[in-house]
């Protein structure tokens, strides 16, 4: 707590109006809950809250608010909210298909109308341990160690390409995607379970000349290449540094930045200060998952000052409704886009698996929401920032 409580300190340092994003989560939550024991004045903080109840977590943050008297300022977005498709494939200037950038935008925006500086929570779960996704790594990992890969690749590979896809059903009862991963090794699980579209998907989505174009290369040697530096026998200490390298710089960091800056916003992150980070990296890993339970030490730390309903309460994340945009007011955006001629020109897709991505995903079989938007957001990147430069 002390190290926490030194890290936000530091960051409440400011000659212009300061305040928070509050989500609701239980890293944002800390970090205000410490901020309003540090200051004289009344905690400036800010949240968005979705019309859709499945994606709105504005009453937790609204308790947080009200515990510690903060001034909370409180934006609805309504859950139709996918007109900023354009404004962010020029924003990011890349090809960035994080579709929590749209509520990330909106709270810099809110945010922006009252203060200057805002803290953040973004950095908890890589460092404190709270991905879901880690649990079940760990799971699979204690599978892994019990046999050889030489055995469970044949045999757990040949499994996971019988068993049916269950996309309905949560991971940790997904077989197919357990024998997937149980087929792999530790690193190649890792980068199959965070992989939006994974091996059997890319070779389908893309052209036989796009492939003969990359050479044999696959993103997994970036995997590789900074498992290979870890320096670790630890399972949750080795998918912790991989996101720190891959996943938190290049998505969470990405967003942020790119989300404040388009508002003159400057966001500050606690939760990444180096000697803080550094000294979790040392801790054992028990202390950050225990049982069932992620975040053990920073939840354990926080009971004196946070209540039980924002800390153990189920992980939400920032996300918008995809599946739903996708089979409704986003159908014929989506057909356009996946089945048009602009894809098409690139020579980089095979159109017939668009084709069943955009179909199956329609009729309801299968859930691909993820994989489209991605495709949607490239689409999106080509038509406003490649095409407007080659005009400019």
């Amino acid at each position: 707590m002390q190290r926490l409580e030194e890290s936000i300190k530091l960051r409440m340092i400011s000659e212009v109006p300061l305040g928070a994003f509050l989500s609701g989560g239980v890293d944002s939550s800390a970090v205000v809950a410490i901020m309003a024991g540090l200051s004289s004045n009344p905690v400036n903080t800010c949240s968005i809250g979705f019309s859709d109840p499945a994606f709105n977590e504005s009453e937790f943050a609204k308790m947080v608010a009200d515990h510690y008297h903060t001034n909370h300022h409180l934006d609805i977005v309504e859950s139709d909210d996918f007109d900023l498709i354009d404004t962010l494939a020029k924003l990011y200037d890349e090809p960035y298909a994080d579709s929590s950038a749209i509520p990330t935008y909106r709270v810099c925006q809110l945010a922006r109308k009252h203060v200057t500086v805002a803290l953040s929570g973004d950095g908890g779960d890589e460092s404190f341990g709270g991905y879901r996704r880690y649990k079940l790594h760990l799971m699979e990992e204690r599978m892994r160690s019990a046999l050889p890969l030489s055995l469970r690749r044949p045999v757990f590979g040949a499994l996971g390409k019988l068993y049916p896809k269950a996309d309905w059903a949560p991971r940790v009862f997904r077989a197919k995607t357990t024998f997937e991963g149980i087929a792999r090794s530790s690193v190649e699980a890792y980068f199959h379970s965070v992989s939006i579209l994974r091996a059997p998907m890319r070779n389908q989505l893309f052209s036989p000349a796009f492939k003969s174009a990359l050479g044999g290369y696959d993103a997994i040697q970036v995997f590789n290449q900074h498992a290979a530096k870890a320096k670790t026998d630890d399972p949750l200490a080795l998918i912790q540094y991989l996101d720190l390298k891959t996943y938190l710089v290049g998505d969470i960091n990405t967003k942020v930045d790119r989300a404040s800056m388009a508002h003159s916003l400057e966001v500050r992150e606690p939760l990444m200060d180096h000697e803080l980070i550094e000294w979790l990296a040392t801790l054992n890993s028990s202390q950050k998952i225990r049982g069932q339970e992620t975040k053990y030490l920073l939840k354990k730390s926080m009971e004196p000052l946070l209540p039980n309903d924002v800390l153990y309460r189920p992980k939400m994340g920032f996300s918008v409704p995809l599946a739903r945009w996708f089979r409704g007011p986003l159908k014929q955006r989506v057909q356009d886009a996946l089945l048009g001629p602009r894809l098409a020109e690139t020579g980089w897709f095979n159109r017939e698996y668009l084709q069943h991505l955009f179909d199956a995903h329609s009729n309801g079989s299968r859930d691909y929401s993820a994989s489209i938007w991605t495709i949607l957001m490239f689409e999106a990147f080509l038509r406003n920032v490649m095409e407007a430069g080659e005009t400019a």
